[in-house]
């Protein structure tokens, strides 16, 4: 395993971080989903990503249940704030009293006293951004986390919150993106602005929920048990990728896959690490031998004539709208 600094900080993550989004609490069950973590751990995994919405915030209870006995200090564990957590008026958002409730529950779901990095799942349109800023610096200052870092945020709300957390002197370090060779809507602006604020990317879904592994085919119905097949496990979020031109493109990537010696999904995950503003990429598994083929992707360099290949296969069906960075226009 390699290792990266995130952003322009000093924090060291590996440069494949494990995620439990979907899988934790919902998809798997819960000795599947420590043996995944134990994969991870003994792959060389020290970056764990969660938020307190994931599987109504059963996930940090099952991830906080599986890294109890590890070594704290050995471990960088992020999570996140601002879907809805509970029936109140002030259970979502990103509220100075929500902000300072929440990293609560999240530290003692996940058994811990502190997170190495607190990220704002979405932006707010219904808080003052000083506010929610205030509220993550002093959520750094009562040591509850080291850093702070945003999810999903437009370039021109980082923008925004960069000179406000430098005003308060507390470290935002990150952007966490959906970013993937089929999706790549924060490489107009997102990414240019973080290069010159000093933020990192620590990406999801890299696999495009799947379908960049190669199990999907064309005119065929999606394999039993697989996450198109499964409402819980994010069969919405991938029905945007099951059309046929779509497929057919992911099916002409294998030979390149196989000529530079990876797998398919070994391939896509390495193409996001060659991003030099892309810190991490996040991985989630049922499996553990998913994360033990993934994690293969680490250290992986590919040549120019490999990555232009990949592009003038995936071209046709890439998204690139910068405008699908969104946060909800109504608090949730």
């Amino acid at each position: 395993m390699e290792f990266r600094h995130l952003g322009r900080s000093g924090l060291l993550v590996s440069e494949i971080a494990y995620g439990n989004w979907i899988t934790h609490g919902s998809q798997v069950e819960e000795e599947a989903a420590l043996a995944c973590v134990r994969a991870a751990l003994d792959s060389g995994i020290t970056t764990f990503d969660t938020a307190d919405v994931y599987a109504g915030t059963r996930a940090e209870e099952v991830l906080g249940r599986a890294l109890k006995d590890e070594r704290r200090e050995g471990l960088e564990i992020f999570t996140k704030v601002f879907w809805r957590t509970g029936p109140g008026a002030n259970d979502s958002g990103l509220s100075r009293k929500h902000i300072l409730e929440s990293i609560n529950g999240s530290l003692r779901r996940l058994g811990t006293d502190y997170v190495d990095l607190y990220q704002a799942h979405r932006f707010d349109h219904h808080t003052p951004l000083e506010e929610t800023m205030e509220a993550f610096a002093d959520v750094v200052r009562q040591g509850k986390a080291h850093y702070i870092g945003v999810s999903e945020w437009s370039a021109e709300q980082i923008r925004a919150a960069k000179p406000l957390a430098d005003e308060l002197h507390v470290r935002l370090v990150s952007n966490q993106p959906q970013y993937s060779m089929l999706w790549r809507v924060i490489e107009a602006e997102v990414v240019p602005a973080s290069q010159e604020l000093g933020l990192g990317q620590i990406v999801w879904s890299p696999l495009a929920q799947g379908v960049l592994t190669g199990k999907y085919k064309a005119g065929e119905q999606p394999p039993a048990g697989s996450r198109a097949t499964d409402e819980k496990s994010g069969a919405g979020f991938i029905a945007r990728w099951l059309e046929d031109d779509v497929l057919n493109a992911v099916a002409r990537l294998q030979p390149l896959a196989a000529e530079a010696g990876l797998t398919l999904a070994q391939l896509a995950v390495a193409w996001v690490l060659q991003n030099p503003n892309v810190s991490a990429a996040i991985i989630g598994a049922s499996r553990p031998e998913q994360v033990r083929d993934n994690v293969k992707a680490s250290g992986v360099k590919l040549d120019d004539g490999l990555l232009k290949a990949i592009d003038e296969i995936v071209e046709p069906v890439v998204t690139r709208d910068p405008s699908l960075t969104s946060s909800p226009a109504v608090r949730p």
